[in-house]
């Protein structure tokens, strides 16, 4: 609780790195890159440089706006490049999975449209960090155990992750000397990494691994500028999503479905995981059928004629069909929040698509590359996601803001976990509007999952309603009644790591939380 400022991340550091800018009179957009930068070593299997970003920002004046930080394919990739290699999909891993990285395009537009910091100063905790190790935490170490091939394949991340051939101790430092001195280069010239030596050097390497980047598509991902946020409503409140590529029009979808009836049905009883479970598995299925970058079929989706078509169709039990199947895997990605008392928001998520993206690095440069292409992009003829050059692939990342009729700001927040996220904004959505929760009650709320959602690599995957067993045996049993293949994920393990700051309306204090799932916390001052 905080009545001038206040943070949240998923790592203690980020955190600190937030509220110390805050204390030192910077505002929530100085906060939130400070805090970006910091997550880059704080979670690394995460986000990074080398990663995609999204931000909403709202003005004290109450205007809200979006930057949308997300890459290319290489020009030189369309889908016959793909098919003549003998690939039936985009591969998950290495050059050809690689997207051009937009997370610090995204972050320098975020920086020109209302930090008063320089980035210099902003990242100088990070590049520091950076230069003498940040501390091993037990979910980075998890990590790098779980990739420790795949690491140990890149000198890059070799040498990083896995000194000495070892994976680090928990508590051990993790030094990233040469991000370090990229760090430095990019907080005095973003742009460097889209037109300078760094994207010299970057699409060097990837060309010289096969992957047919021409270096123009580099150039057009730094061209990144704030846009309008895409708004809806629900329950009496508008809600401010990040538009395409990212999924936030599918929050916004769900909600429109769920609106009226979550509010009405007791909190996470089964009929209203029912409800919103469905509501899930139409976003999806509308999702995969037609949606994709430059493609504007969502639009039509949040119509209110759509949604009550959905909804009747929701009432009446009757779910779209299934897909062709394909063999899953699983993705990361981390978030920050930050609200200052001037009340400017930022809510930013930036990830690398899987746990250290493609696993690859430019060399000599410390940046690990994302693998977004793979991850997002179909190999299937005419589809509005079918791979093609300058088509981005579709994202899993969303950030949201609440504002009332007034334009005041009501709730901040977002949360990692790939095709979860849309669904667990969602579901954080009913709690504080439908149900009065605080942050603390609304991340910590057990939470279901729709799987599979429509990233290319889980396509088909047979159905399941993950659960976390804290819904109740009644619940599961209930839900199993529905007609749901009902998998239980243990009190605590659907993942993600949802963060939400509060502006309590009878008090005006700032009222933050970060989910217990994960090592986060929030800070005010």
């Amino acid at each position: 609780m905080s009545a001038g400022g206040m943070v949240a991340s998923s790592h203690p550091a980020v955190s600190l790195s937030g509220v110390r800018v805050l204390q030192d009179g910077g505002n929530a957009v100085d906060a939130a890159l400070a805090m970006a930068a910091m997550s880059w070593l704080a979670l690394p299997g995460q986000c990074g440089v080398g990663g995609d970003a999204f931000a909403l920002l709202r003005r004290p004046d109450g205007a809200v706006v979006s930057f949308s930080g997300s890459g290319y394919g290489p020009d030189g990739g369309a889908a016959d490049f793909y098919r003549a290699r003998g690939l039936t999909a985009v591969p998950m891993e290495g050059p050809l999975a690689v997207a051009v990285p937009g997370a610090v395009a995204a972050l320098a537009a975020l920086h020109g449209a209302g930090a008063t910091r320089s980035l210099a100063e902003l990242w100088a905790p990070a590049i520091a960090a950076a230069q003498g190790g940040l501390r091993c935490t037990a979910k980075t170490r998890a990590d790098i155990l779980e990739h420790r091939d795949a690491l140990a394949a890149d000198p890059g991340t070799s040498a990083v992750f896995l000194p000495g051939g070892a994976v680090p101790a928990v508590g051990a430092p993790i030094v990233q000397a040469e991000l370090a001195a990229t760090l430095r280069r990019l907080a005095g010239d973003p742009g460097d990494l889209y037109t300078g030596e760094l994207a010299e050097r970057a699409v060097s390497a990837l060309a010289a691994a096969g992957a047919p980047f021409s270096g123009m598509e580099w150039a057009e991902t730094g061209k990144v500028v704030p846009g309008p946020a895409l708004t809806g409503r629900y329950r009496g409140m508008d809600v401010h999503q990040t538009p395409p590529p990212s999924p936030g029009w599918m929050v916004l979808q769900q909600a429109g479905m769920c609106d009226g009836t979550l509010a009405e049905l007791p909190w996470l009883s089964a009929e209203a995981v029912h409800w919103a479970a469905d509501a899930a598995r139409f976003a999806f299925a509308d999702r995969l059928a037609r949606c994709g970058d430059g493609d504007d079929g969502w639009r039509e989706l949040l119509t209110p004629r759509e949604i009550a078509a959905r909804r009747a169709l929701l009432a009446a039990g009757r779910l779209p069909d299934p897909v062709a199947p394909a063999v899953p895997a699983a993705g990361d990605t981390t978030s920050v929040v930050a609200v200052d008392g001037d009340g400017r928001a930022v809510s930013l998520i930036h990830s690398l698509a899987f746990t250290f993206g493609a696993r690859v690095t430019v060399p000599g440069t410390g940046v690990v590359l994302n693998n977004r292409l793979g991850r997002g992009a179909y190999l299937r003829d005419g589809h509005p996601n079918e791979v093609a050059p300058r088509r981005r692939p579709l994202h899993t990342l969303n950030a949201w803001l609440v504002t009332d009729d007034a334009g005041r700001l009501r709730h901040a927040g977002n949360t990692p976990g790939g095709d979860g996220q849309v669904q667990w904004n969602t579901q954080l959505l009913s709690h504080l509007l439908d149900h009065g929760a605080d942050p603390a009650r609304a991340v910590g709320a057990p939470r279901f999952t729709v799987h599979p959602g429509s990233d290319a690599d889980t396509l088909g995957s047979p159905y399941e309603l993950r659960c976390e067993t804290r819904l109740g045996r009644r619940t599961l049993a209930r839900l199993a009644g529905l007609g749901h293949e009902v998998r239980t994920q243990g009190a605590w393990g659907a993942g993600g790591s949802a963060l939400v700051i509060s502006i309590d309306e009878e008090s005006g204090a700032l009222l933050g939380a970060a989910d217990p799932r994960q090592d986060g916390v929030a800070l005010g001052v």
